[in-house]
């Protein structure tokens, strides 16, 4: 149950989008529980069972609301699960669950230090249900979110959702909400009808305030032809990519569109794309840093030298082979100059796809194709020679696996690995951290924006005053780039 029951009301009444994702309410005159941005008719405070998550409503015997969907709804923030291993513990099964992949409780408790007992007995306490509850209710929302967004089948929405079998898939769906699979699937047929004309459709939220002007320019200042295509004014982002999966590598492109009214992201994604829907969906949200609290960073950021703007992101990336490769090229060069790198890289070694995009035409290299290419080709590029032992060491150790770069990985033994790699240094490790694994306190002490921005050419100098900022540093980091990218700074 939610600690503060009457808060909770107050939060509800007033539809405080702050507490979306934390905050659900389960009306027991209907057996509905609701997102507190729900916009039906706001139920008697006598009706109201209050809980700090899905997994505890649904254990509850409460069935999601067909309008609010709580299934798009904010999730795990990584400011979250750093200081809470229960807190890691959701977010790993939130990521096994969208990938499509079994959770086996002795190896997720073995990864994070602690016995399965001890693993089972903490996440009971923090999240009031045990890890297999909270494991069924989420891959039972991603696959109510596949059935009422995209026109997959079926039994593909439960095999993407984890389920063995089709028939344990539609006897979870009836026994915790009511419906067979194809009922809703009837009930959204129209929908599903419309958007499957321009590919898949999904809605994910965020918390807001959000700096959407911010975060589109980010992402603008640094397209790479070919790859990706921004228009700050329609708030719109498409892109190609290349994406591992059992079956294969999928190759496609994904379309978002980011709306403030809502506080939602519309995205569309290639057929081609679809078996891995899941995985893609949080790798948006990490992208965009949809799982963000803003009122904690916020907190933080206005201790900045600088005017604060609410809801300012830490974006991630769509590709952690692709931004580590960036970063690489951006040692001791402009932005302005590692995009000219990026683009020779591109136009030389990335796949040709076609798109219903006339500028979508490329993929990024994958790292197979930089690690088998000559290393004379990659020079000829204008890529110094240190940089290209770089690149091709950090593609071969992501082809053997040995160096994984994506949310949730584990930083330390991350940063480490890519340490040991030549012509990598801090900096580098640091930036990768920050935007591959979306590691919050990443803090590359030796950049020269950093430096220029606080007034100091010494690291030590500019590092003690960043204590101040712990443990969200890489917020930091992004909001003065953004000052001297937009000339708020000199």
């Amino acid at each position: 149950m939610f600690s503060d029951p009457d808060a909770a009301y107050l939060a509800l009444c007033a539809r405080d989008p702050r507490f979306d994702g934390r905050l659900f309410v389960g009306v027991t005159s209907t057996g509905i529980y609701c997102r507190p941005v729900c916009r039906v008719r706001t139920p008697r405070r006598e009706n109201c069972r209050f809980f700090g998550s899905c997994a505890q409503a649904e254990a509850a015997a409460f069935r999601p609301c067909l309008k609010c969907r709580p299934e798009i709804a904010p999730g795990l923030s990584q400011m979250d699960s750093s200081h809470s291993l229960a807190q890691a513990a959701a977010q790993r099964i939130d990521l096994a669950v969208h990938q499509g992949l079994p959770v086996a409780l002795p190896e997720l408790a073995a990864r994070l230090g602690v016995t399965d007992r001890h693993l089972r007995r903490i996440f009971l306490v923090h999240h009031g249900v045990a890890p297999h509850d909270y494991l069924s209710t989420r891959r039972l929302l991603l696959a109510k979110q596949l059935l009422t967004d995209t026109p997959l089948p079926v039994a593909q929405v439960a095999l993407a959702s984890g389920f063995a079998s089709l028939r344990r898939f539609n006897a979870a769906f009836a026994e915790r909400y009511r419906l067979a699979p194809t009922q809703l699937r009837r009930e959204r047929q129209a929908a599903a009808t419309a958007i499957a004309a321009d590919g898949t459709g999904l809605r994910l939220a965020w918390r807001p305030p959000l700096d959407v002007e911010g975060l589109v320019g980010h992402f603008e200042r640094r397209v790479v032809e070919g790859v990706e295509q921004v228009d700050s004014a329609a708030l719109t982002l498409r892109r190609t990519l290349a994406w591992p999966h059992r079956d294969g590598l999928l190759r496609g492109w994904l379309a978002l569109r980011l709306d403030p009214a809502r506080c939602e992201v519309r995205l569309q994604v290639s057929d081609s794309l679809s078996p891995a829907l899941g995985a893609l969906m949080q790798r948006v949200r990490h992208a965009l840093d949809l799982d963000a609290d803003p009122a904690q960073v916020d907190a933080v950021l206005a201790r900045l030298p600088l005017p604060l703007r609410p809801g300012h992101r830490l974006p991630g990336c769509f590709d952690g082979f692709e931004t580590a490769v960036r970063v690489i090229l951006g040692q001791q060069v402009t932005v302005k100059g590692a995009r000219t790198l990026l683009q020779r890289l591109v136009d030389r070694l990335g796949e040709p796809i076609e798109t219903p995009y006339p500028r979508l035409t490329r993929l990024f290299p994958t790292p197979q194709a930089i690690a088998d290419a000559d290393p004379a080709t990659i020079g000829l590029l204008g890529i110094v020679r240190q940089r290209v032992r770089a690149l091709q060491a950090l593609a071969a150790e992501v082809v053997a696996g040995r160096i994984v770069l994506e949310r949730g990985a584990p930083v330390e033994a991350t940063l480490q690995a890519l340490l040991a790699l030549p012509g990598v240094g801090d900096w580098t490790a640091q930036l990768v951290a920050m935007r591959a694994l979306a590691w919050p306190d990443a803090w590359p002490a030796s950049d020269i924006g950093l430096m220029n921005a606080l007034g100091s050419r010494d690291p030590k100098h500019i590092t003690r005053i960043a204590e101040d900022w712990r443990p969200w540093r890489a917020y930091a980091v992004m909001r003065l780039w953004h000052a001297i990218e937009t000339k708020e700074l000199p």
